[in-house]
């Protein structure tokens, strides 16, 4: 635990300077708020020297009636205007401290969004999703309470403790000297608030991820918890977690509820001695009724920045946690690096593996020493059990996963060296599980790209997918999230469709037929020939039927080709094809 509040304390600083990197694009608005906020508090300590001035200058002045309310009348007026002043200036500065505050959590934002866009698929299989959604959403909303709430407050409680220092000084330095006697022990006691709250604090997170993950763990699984009838089990282990949570909560509120009264206490103990001291000076005529009116004034004043900082110092915890996460996620390094490609865009679709090797994790190869060649308009068929590396040459040949030795080509061209922007213009993919976005048909089939009416129609048909245009709002017909009021035969025939439209070199077809009913496999398989003609396709299948005509067969084992030939070669062989094809035909060949 010390090592771990040693690290976080020292990262403190450090997400403070990150986050100025967001805010220097701003500092006009900041300078600018942080002068009204003085302004503003200028305003509300000068009320209490107004005040001293009315009663020293006119009620204890031995004026006349008339000379007393013309001169309480005048400083009414002034009382009026610094009002209005602060009520202004505090308007300004806390509405541009707003803006300032929204423009930075939109960079933020943005710039978190890009970041994972462009991060490797190691980083992102590694990172949960909701990690990810949590830190581009809920820790850039702590971080903007950091800013409304924390360093609002921080800054003009800051300001205030030293305007109210100097004031005090100023009226009377004696008096002002034996009231902040009563200060040190305040701040001690926050210095030891601070390390009590960031214990507990840190504790009820602790216990709040336990629930989450506990939650989410069982929800996703209730209907296995229903059918072995572990109801009563998963409700006390439940019952566990949250009564941790609920011990954890109690002790915060100990310490915050332990705080307050200690504050009060010596905030009454500092009055107190104003009064005691104060009225002595006034007894000896060291000083006026109306300094000790403002001293009285001023000293609650002094006290409630300290009561308010022990308030946000939870929402100031959060906020940095919040801050680290998202500035450790940025931090993150990129390993998909745009680089200047010396490729011409008329790609040819020549692939070929050269003694290609690759693991995802250092020390377990995936693939070892993959070689092949696939000419352009050439169908490869990618064969195999479960786990023997089909999926993962796919991935490679656009450059989603680094590989560890060995070379890719296109056209004659490493990949390494070309831009993945053309690569993957030229490279278009149709996954095994179907991804489209809510939004429109037309959206999930041009994907932000102006494509004519027309090709879209063309599209669809060629790959039977017209059932769109017999939607009552056709390719204007919107999907839900997931594509739910498709069927699995419709996604997979609108993915088809999308790949045609993008009109790639190289075709990749990933068990493009693994998730449909025998009439849509029908469907696709006569949609096939027009997908991939003049298109050089790399097609992995389980289904063995669907890649007979393919022109080359490759077969792997735990990440080597075993096995290369037509579909009647490689059961002429009575190899791992052979058995694999009657496993899934059960024939007599």
């Amino acid at each position: 635990m010390n090592n771990q509040e040693k690290e976080i304390k020292m990262m403190d600083p450090l997400v403070y300077r990150k986050l100025w990197g967001f805010v220097k694009p701003h500092k006009v608005k900041l300078f600018i708020s942080t002068i009204m906020l003085i302004i503003a508090l200028a305003g509300e300590l000068y009320v209490p020297i107004l005040i001293q001035k009315t009663v020293d200058n006119q009620i204890m002045a031995g004026l006349t009636v008339e000379q007393a309310q013309n001169g309480i009348m005048h400083n009414v007026i002034i009382l009026f205007f610094i009002l209005l002043s602060i009520v202004v200036f505090s308007f300004g500065q806390i509405y541009l401290l707003a803006i300032l505050s929204q423009d930075v959590m939109t960079a933020i934002r943005h710039t978190a969004f890009n970041h994972i866009l462009n991060q490797n698929m190691d980083f992102l299989n590694k990172t949960p999703v909701g990690k990810l959604v949590s830190s581009v959403t809920s820790d850039v909303e702590t971080i903007n309470e950091l800013f409304n709430s924390v360093f609002t407050s921080l800054l003009r409680d800051g300001a205030l403790i030293i305007g109210v220092t100097i004031t005090l000084l100023f009226l009377d330095i004696k008096l002002a000297l034996i009231t902040l006697l009563t200060v040190p022990p305040a701040f001690v006691l926050i210095y030891l608030f601070r390390i009590a709250s960031r214990k507990v604090f840190r504790n009820v997170q602790k216990c709040v991820s336990s629930v989450n993950t506990y939650l989410s763990e069982h929800f996703n699984g209730v209907q296995i918890v229903q059918l072995f009838g572990a109801e009563k089990k998963t409700s006390k282990e439940f019952q566990v977690e949250n009564q941790n949570l609920y011990l954890a909560t109690m002790k915060q509120v100990y310490v915050q509820a332990t705080f307050r009264p200690l504050v009060d206490l010596l905030s009454s103990i500092s009055m107190a001695v104003v009064i005691y001291v104060g009225g002595k000076y006034l007894g000896k005529d060291m000083i006026s009724l109306g300094i000790l009116i403002a001293f009285i004034n001023l000293l609650s004043k002094f006290f409630d920045p300290i009561k308010d900082m022990a308030d946000k110092f939870g929402i100031m915890q959060s906020a940095m946690a919040g801050g680290e996460r998202i500035f450790t996620l940025l931090d993150s390094p990129q390993e998909v690096i745009e680089e200047q490609s010396t490729m011409a865009n008329d790609i040819e679709g020549n692939i070929e593996f050269r003694d290609v090797h690759f693991s995802y994790k250092k020390g377990e190869p995936i693939l070892k020493g993959i070689s092949f060649k696939a000419a352009p308009g050439e169908t490869i068929a990618l064969v195999g059990y479960t786990g023997a590396g089909k999926t993962t040459i796919t991935n490679l040949v656009t450059r989603l996963w680094p590989i560890d030795s060995g070379s890719i080509l296109l056209d004659g061209k490493d990949i390494n060296d070309m831009d993945i922007p053309t690569l993957r213009k030229s490279i278009l993919p149709v996954l095994q599980d179907v991804v489209l976005f809510s939004g429109t048909i037309r959206e999930n089939l041009t994907l932000g790209k102006e494509i004519d009416n027309e090709v879209l129609v063309q599209a669809l048909k060629a790959v039977h997918a017209d059932f769109v245009l017999n939607l009552p709002e056709q390719m204007d017909t919107k999907l839900h999230e997931g594509a739910s009021n498709l069927s699995a035969g419709q996604r997979q025939l609108l993915s088809f469709a999308r790949a045609l439209v993008h009109n790639p070199k190289v075709l990749i077809l990933d068990e493009a037929t693994s998730n449909v009913d025998t009439d849509t496999e029908h469907l696709i398989q006569k949609a096939l020939p027009v997908l991939i003609e003049g298109r050089t396709s790399l097609v992995i299948a389980h289904r063995l039927s669907t890649i007979r005509k393919a022109d080359r067969i490759l077969v792997l084992e735990q990440g080597k080709i075993i096995e290369s030939g037509t579909h009647q070669e490689l059961l002429s062989l009575q190899g791992t094809y052979y058995n694999l094809y009657q496993l899934q035909f059960n024939e007599d060949l």
